[in-house]
């Protein structure tokens, strides 16, 4: 079965801020308490308040939603919180994203169906299910330049993902590969035990890699009426969002310095503008072009400083430095001081 390339093309309608439904946060209050976290201190860090959590169907700020697994992470001391998260949570938690996949005719559908509706159930967010020398890539990103902590978010989301494909055939299916933009994090052993695939950090974007031999599988659950039903009340209910150029922007550099460089052109084409289009808007916005890629290396820097593990001459190729004197150059020109300073304040050290 051949699937060509799929992407939302819904177009942005209202708010101002990213949002989730809350059923994307399913079980998490238990979750975070049999993990020896306070779910109330978790969620008042991240400014969550915890009855936003109790309608499937609300909105909840994306930005508080990541917060709200990047605290538990820390606050509970598992580095590896979101990978287990993920794990556990069957499609059906989803609410109605996941109910669409369940009633989807075949998995290659449902594939489909998950990719092309996920940014109503999740605004500012990016999915695309595409074919590449032979094998079958569904890709998720959050498009949100203003979310910078966002490591938790992905492996959970890629483990919701990967438990769809189970659901279909057989909790010992496996990908072929799974892709994370982030770092890679202490215990790296234990995200290729819960995949039961090579995992490769530091990419370009989440994903995960398989093969398309099985996508005509019906769906156990399949049901075309209720899959109408189910499109049109989630497409009813989704408050999508119009992010401002430069958030958007934001999160385009962001993207690319995931993968060690950013190109003008590569930017201008993911905008879906020409160079010179995008030329004319940086400068009717006053946006600098380059002051504002260095801005996101500095906020990506500090991020990766708080984690203990990754080595500064790994953070700087993480941010497109060749070399890490370069980066140290950079870094104390922005902050005053050396990563390593920075990186003994910021932990206590």
């Amino acid at each position: 079965m051949d699937v060509p390339v799929q992407q939302s093309a819904f177009q942005d309608r209202a708010g101002d801020h990213s949002v989730v439904l809350a059923a994307a946060a399913h079980g998490a209050v238990d979750f975070i308490t049999a993990r020896g976290g306070d779910p109330e201190r978790v969620a008042a860090v991240a400014g969550v308040d915890l009855r936003q959590l109790e309608i499937p169907t609300d909105p909840i700020d994306l930005r508080g939603y990541c917060g709200l697994f990047e605290e538990a992470a820390r606050q509970t001391g598992e580095d590896n919180f979101g990978l287990w998260y993920g794990q556990q949570f069957e499609p059906h938690m989803l609410g109605l994203i996941g109910f669409i996949a369940l009633a989807s005719p075949t998995l290659g559908e449902a594939a489909k169906n998950l990719a092309h509706y996920f940014p109503l159930h999740q605004s500012g967010t990016r999915t695309r299910l595409f074919t590449r020398d032979g094998l079958l890539h569904l890709e998720y990103q959050i498009v949100d330049g203003r979310i910078v902590n966002r490591r938790q978010d992905a492996e959970l989301t890629m483990g919701m993902f990967v438990n769809l494909f189970r659901h279909c055939l057989g909790r010992t299916w496996s990908p072929e590969e799974v892709h994370l933009e982030h770092a890679a994090p202490q215990a790296p052993e234990e995200h290729e035990h819960a995949f039961h695939a090579p995992i490769f950090f530091g990419r370009g974007s989440n994903r995960l890699v398989f093969r398309n031999d099985q996508l005509d599988r019906p769906m156990p659950g399949a049901d075309p009426q209720l899959l109408s039903l189910l499109r049109a009340t989630l497409t009813r209910v989704a408050q999508t969002t119009q992010l401002a150029f430069k958030d958007r922007l934001t999160g385009e550099i962001r993207t690319h310095l995931a993968a060690g460089e950013v190109k003008f052109p590569d930017i201008a084409a993911a905008l879906r503008m020409s160079q010179s289009a995008l030329l004319r808007r940086l400068e009717d916005e006053n946006i600098g072009f380059a002051k504002l890629v260095e801005q996101v290396r500095r906020e990506q820097a500090r991020a990766y400083l708080a984690q203990r593990h990754i080595a500064v001459s790994e953070i700087a190729l993480l941010l497109g430095y060749s070399e890490i004197s370069a980066f140290s150059r950079a870094f104390k020109r922005w902050e005053g001081i050396s990563p390593n300073h920075y990186r003994a304040m910021a932990l206590g050290d």
